[in-house]
Protein backbone atom coordinates (compact mmCIF):
# COMPACT_ATOMS: atom_id res chain seq x y z
CA UNK A 1 0.00 0.00 0.00
CA UNK A 2 3.01 2.30 0.06
CA UNK A 3 3.32 4.80 -2.80
CA UNK A 4 6.69 6.19 -1.83
CA UNK A 5 8.59 6.73 -5.09
CA UNK A 6 5.57 5.78 -7.20
CA UNK A 7 2.90 7.93 -8.84
CA UNK A 8 -0.21 8.16 -6.66
CA UNK A 9 -3.72 9.41 -7.38
CA UNK A 10 -2.90 12.80 -5.90
CA UNK A 11 0.34 13.04 -7.88
CA UNK A 12 -1.32 12.28 -11.21
CA UNK A 13 -4.11 14.83 -10.67
CA UNK A 14 -1.89 17.48 -9.03
CA UNK A 15 -4.41 17.56 -6.20
CA UNK A 16 -2.17 19.56 -3.89
CA UNK A 17 -2.18 22.40 -6.44
CA UNK A 18 -5.91 22.14 -7.14
CA UNK A 19 -7.05 21.85 -3.52
CA UNK A 20 -4.76 24.67 -2.41
CA UNK A 21 -6.18 27.04 -5.06
CA UNK A 22 -9.15 28.27 -2.98
CA UNK A 23 -8.34 31.47 -1.12
CA UNK A 24 -11.42 33.14 0.38
CA UNK A 25 -10.94 36.84 1.09
CA UNK A 26 -13.55 37.03 3.83
CA UNK A 27 -14.70 34.97 6.80
CA UNK A 28 -18.06 34.23 5.15
CA UNK A 29 -18.96 30.53 5.17
CA UNK A 30 -20.39 30.58 1.61
CA UNK A 31 -17.41 32.17 -0.11
CA UNK A 32 -15.81 28.74 -0.51
CA UNK A 33 -18.95 27.53 -2.30
CA UNK A 34 -18.74 30.52 -4.66
CA UNK A 35 -15.06 29.91 -5.44
CA UNK A 36 -15.41 26.15 -5.97
CA UNK A 37 -18.47 26.65 -8.19
CA UNK A 38 -16.59 28.96 -10.52
CA UNK A 39 -13.30 27.08 -10.49
CA UNK A 40 -14.97 23.78 -11.39
CA UNK A 41 -16.98 25.55 -14.10
CA UNK A 42 -13.73 26.80 -15.61
CA UNK A 43 -12.38 23.23 -15.64
CA UNK A 44 -15.49 22.03 -17.50
CA UNK A 45 -15.12 24.94 -19.95
CA UNK A 46 -11.51 23.92 -20.54
CA UNK A 47 -12.68 20.43 -21.51
CA UNK A 48 -15.51 21.84 -23.67
CA UNK A 49 -13.01 23.95 -25.60
CA UNK A 50 -10.72 20.94 -26.05
CA UNK A 51 -13.61 18.96 -27.54
CA UNK A 52 -15.02 21.81 -29.66
CA UNK A 53 -11.69 22.63 -31.27
CA UNK A 54 -11.08 18.96 -32.00
CA UNK A 55 -14.59 18.72 -33.49
CA UNK A 56 -13.76 21.63 -35.82
CA UNK A 57 -10.73 19.73 -37.08
CA UNK A 58 -12.71 16.50 -37.46
CA UNK A 59 -15.44 18.20 -39.52
CA UNK A 60 -12.84 19.97 -41.68
CA UNK A 61 -11.27 16.58 -42.47
CA UNK A 62 -14.61 14.79 -43.08
CA UNK A 63 -14.35 12.60 -39.97
CA UNK A 64 -17.92 13.20 -38.88
CA UNK A 65 -18.27 10.15 -36.64
CA UNK A 66 -15.38 11.48 -34.56
CA UNK A 67 -16.96 14.95 -34.45
CA UNK A 68 -20.30 13.50 -33.31
CA UNK A 69 -18.67 11.88 -30.29
CA UNK A 70 -16.98 15.14 -29.34
CA UNK A 71 -20.11 17.26 -29.80
CA UNK A 72 -22.13 14.81 -27.72
CA UNK A 73 -19.54 15.21 -24.97
CA UNK A 74 -19.77 19.01 -25.19
CA UNK A 75 -23.55 18.85 -24.71
CA UNK A 76 -23.06 16.64 -21.66
CA UNK A 77 -20.49 19.05 -20.26
CA UNK A 78 -23.06 21.83 -20.41
CA UNK A 79 -25.55 19.51 -18.76
CA UNK A 80 -23.05 19.24 -15.88
CA UNK A 81 -22.61 23.01 -15.85
CA UNK A 82 -26.38 23.42 -15.65
CA UNK A 83 -26.49 21.16 -12.60
CA UNK A 84 -23.86 23.28 -10.89
CA UNK A 85 -26.26 26.24 -10.75
CA UNK A 86 -28.50 24.14 -8.49
CA UNK A 87 -25.70 24.02 -5.94
CA UNK A 88 -25.01 27.76 -6.12
CA UNK A 89 -28.72 28.54 -5.75
CA UNK A 90 -28.56 27.17 -2.20
CA UNK A 91 -26.83 30.44 -1.30
CA UNK A 92 -29.22 33.20 -0.19
CA UNK A 93 -28.91 36.96 -0.87
CA UNK A 94 -27.87 37.66 2.71
CA UNK A 95 -25.16 34.98 2.55
CA UNK A 96 -23.77 36.37 -0.70
CA UNK A 97 -23.76 39.92 0.68
CA UNK A 98 -21.36 38.78 3.40
CA UNK A 99 -18.50 38.49 0.91
CA UNK A 100 -19.62 40.27 -2.29
CA UNK A 101 -17.46 43.32 -1.60
CA UNK A 102 -14.40 41.07 -1.51
CA UNK A 103 -14.91 40.26 -5.20
CA UNK A 104 -13.93 43.78 -6.26
CA UNK A 105 -14.45 44.13 -10.02
CA UNK A 106 -14.15 40.40 -10.74
CA UNK A 107 -17.04 38.86 -12.66
CA UNK A 108 -17.86 35.80 -14.75
CA UNK A 109 -18.26 38.30 -17.59
CA UNK A 110 -14.45 38.35 -17.66
CA UNK A 111 -14.08 34.58 -18.16
CA UNK A 112 -11.61 34.09 -21.00
CA UNK A 113 -12.73 30.50 -21.54
CA UNK A 114 -16.41 31.40 -21.75
CA UNK A 115 -15.55 33.98 -24.42
CA UNK A 116 -13.47 31.36 -26.24
CA UNK A 117 -16.42 28.92 -26.25
CA UNK A 118 -18.61 31.57 -27.87
CA UNK A 119 -15.94 32.45 -30.43
CA UNK A 120 -15.23 28.81 -31.32
CA UNK A 121 -18.96 28.09 -31.67
CA UNK A 122 -19.47 31.03 -34.01
CA UNK A 123 -20.73 33.97 -31.95
CA UNK A 124 -18.07 36.44 -33.03
CA UNK A 125 -18.22 39.85 -31.43
CA UNK A 126 -14.86 41.62 -31.35
CA UNK A 127 -16.18 44.13 -28.80
CA UNK A 128 -15.97 41.26 -26.30
CA UNK A 129 -12.17 41.30 -26.58
CA UNK A 130 -12.10 44.46 -24.44
CA UNK A 131 -12.46 42.75 -21.01
CA UNK A 132 -9.30 40.76 -21.84
CA UNK A 133 -7.17 43.59 -23.25
CA UNK A 134 -5.25 43.89 -19.96
CA UNK A 135 -3.87 40.39 -20.57
CA UNK A 136 -1.93 40.37 -23.88
CA UNK A 137 -1.55 36.59 -23.71
CA UNK A 138 -5.31 35.99 -23.44
CA UNK A 139 -6.08 38.67 -26.01
CA UNK A 140 -3.71 36.95 -28.45
CA UNK A 141 -5.35 33.55 -27.86
CA UNK A 142 -8.81 34.94 -28.49
CA UNK A 143 -7.68 36.73 -31.64
CA UNK A 144 -6.14 33.48 -32.87
CA UNK A 145 -9.52 31.77 -32.43
CA UNK A 146 -11.21 34.59 -34.36
CA UNK A 147 -8.74 34.08 -37.23
CA UNK A 148 -9.82 30.44 -37.64
CA UNK A 149 -13.13 29.07 -38.96
CA UNK A 150 -15.70 28.54 -36.23
CA UNK A 151 -17.54 25.31 -35.56
CA UNK A 152 -20.48 26.60 -37.60
CA UNK A 153 -18.14 27.80 -40.37
CA UNK A 154 -16.80 24.26 -40.66
CA UNK A 155 -20.33 22.85 -40.85
CA UNK A 156 -21.17 25.29 -43.66
CA UNK A 157 -17.96 24.46 -45.50
CA UNK A 158 -18.93 20.80 -45.28
CA UNK A 159 -22.30 21.58 -46.86
CA UNK A 160 -20.49 23.35 -49.70
CA UNK A 161 -18.19 20.34 -50.22
CA UNK A 162 -21.29 18.17 -50.49
CA UNK A 163 -22.62 20.32 -53.32
CA UNK A 164 -25.10 22.56 -51.49
CA UNK A 165 -25.40 26.12 -52.83
CA UNK A 166 -24.14 27.95 -49.76
CA UNK A 167 -21.51 30.66 -49.37
CA UNK A 168 -18.82 28.87 -47.43
CA UNK A 169 -15.99 31.41 -47.43
CA UNK A 170 -15.91 34.72 -45.55
CA UNK A 171 -13.45 37.56 -46.06
CA UNK A 172 -13.14 38.29 -42.34
CA UNK A 173 -13.67 35.34 -40.05
CA UNK A 174 -13.59 37.57 -36.98
CA UNK A 175 -16.86 39.25 -37.94
CA UNK A 176 -20.37 37.86 -37.37
CA UNK A 177 -21.93 35.87 -40.18
CA UNK A 178 -24.93 37.36 -41.95
CA UNK A 179 -28.13 35.30 -41.78
CA UNK A 180 -28.52 33.26 -44.95
CA UNK A 181 -31.72 32.13 -46.67
CA UNK A 182 -29.59 29.85 -48.84
CA UNK A 183 -28.28 28.14 -45.74
CA UNK A 184 -31.81 27.68 -44.39
CA UNK A 185 -32.72 26.07 -47.71
CA UNK A 186 -29.70 23.76 -47.51
CA UNK A 187 -30.58 22.60 -44.00
CA UNK A 188 -34.19 22.14 -45.13
CA UNK A 189 -32.98 19.71 -47.81
CA UNK A 190 -31.00 17.83 -45.19
CA UNK A 191 -33.98 17.55 -42.85
CA UNK A 192 -36.28 16.55 -45.70
CA UNK A 193 -34.12 13.50 -46.46
CA UNK A 194 -32.65 12.10 -43.23
CA UNK A 195 -31.89 8.71 -44.75
CA UNK A 196 -30.11 10.17 -47.76
CA UNK A 197 -28.26 12.84 -45.80
CA UNK A 198 -27.80 10.93 -42.56
CA UNK A 199 -24.41 12.29 -41.47
CA UNK A 200 -25.38 15.91 -42.24
CA UNK A 201 -28.68 15.33 -40.45
CA UNK A 202 -26.79 14.01 -37.44
CA UNK A 203 -24.41 16.96 -37.51
CA UNK A 204 -27.32 19.41 -37.53
CA UNK A 205 -28.89 17.72 -34.53
CA UNK A 206 -25.59 17.57 -32.62
CA UNK A 207 -25.19 21.33 -33.10
CA UNK A 208 -28.75 21.95 -31.95
CA UNK A 209 -28.20 19.69 -28.92
CA UNK A 210 -25.17 21.73 -27.95
CA UNK A 211 -26.96 25.05 -28.35
CA UNK A 212 -29.98 23.73 -26.47
CA UNK A 213 -27.85 22.95 -23.39
CA UNK A 214 -25.88 26.18 -23.85
CA UNK A 215 -29.11 28.20 -23.81
CA UNK A 216 -30.30 26.40 -20.69
CA UNK A 217 -26.98 27.22 -19.03
CA UNK A 218 -27.44 30.90 -19.87
CA UNK A 219 -31.03 30.83 -18.61
CA UNK A 220 -29.99 29.16 -15.35
CA UNK A 221 -27.30 31.80 -14.98
CA UNK A 222 -29.90 34.56 -15.27
CA UNK A 223 -32.23 32.87 -12.81
CA UNK A 224 -29.49 32.22 -10.27
CA UNK A 225 -28.17 35.77 -10.42
CA UNK A 226 -31.67 37.26 -10.11
CA UNK A 227 -32.44 34.96 -7.19
CA UNK A 228 -29.30 36.07 -5.34
CA UNK A 229 -28.80 39.76 -6.21
CA UNK A 230 -32.07 40.82 -7.84
CA UNK A 231 -31.59 43.79 -10.17
CA UNK A 232 -28.31 45.05 -8.69
CA UNK A 233 -25.46 45.85 -11.08
CA UNK A 234 -22.92 43.11 -11.68
CA UNK A 235 -19.57 43.26 -9.90
CA UNK A 236 -17.77 43.59 -13.24
CA UNK A 237 -19.71 46.69 -14.25
CA UNK A 238 -22.45 45.11 -16.36
CA UNK A 239 -26.12 45.78 -15.68
CA UNK A 240 -26.38 42.35 -14.07
CA UNK A 241 -29.60 40.49 -14.80
CA UNK A 242 -30.55 42.93 -17.58
CA UNK A 243 -27.30 42.17 -19.41
CA UNK A 244 -27.68 38.42 -18.94
CA UNK A 245 -31.25 38.54 -20.31
CA UNK A 246 -29.99 40.24 -23.47
CA UNK A 247 -27.51 37.42 -23.91
CA UNK A 248 -30.42 34.96 -24.04
CA UNK A 249 -31.30 36.40 -27.45
CA UNK A 250 -27.91 35.49 -28.95
CA UNK A 251 -28.27 32.52 -31.31
CA UNK A 252 -25.23 30.44 -32.25
CA UNK A 253 -26.63 28.54 -35.23
CA UNK A 254 -29.55 30.70 -36.45
CA UNK A 255 -30.41 28.84 -39.65
CA UNK A 256 -30.71 25.55 -37.78
CA UNK A 257 -33.46 27.14 -35.69
CA UNK A 258 -35.09 29.03 -38.56
CA UNK A 259 -35.37 25.88 -40.65
CA UNK A 260 -37.81 24.37 -38.16
CA UNK A 261 -40.43 26.92 -39.15
CA UNK A 262 -40.23 25.72 -42.75
CA UNK A 263 -40.50 22.01 -42.08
Amino acid sequence: MSFRGRMSYGDYLSLDTILDAQHPLSHAHDELLFIVQHQTSELWLKLALHEMEAACTAIATDRLDVAFKMLTRVARIFEQLNGAWDVLRTMTPSEYSEFRDALGQSSGFQSYQYRAVEFVAGNRNTAMLTPHAHRPDLDARLRAILARPSLYDEAIRLLARRGFAVEAERADLSQPRADSDALVAAWARVYADPAGQWDLYQLAEKLVDFEDYFRRWRFNHVTTVERIIGSKRGTGGTSGVAYLRRMLDVVLFPELWRVRTQM
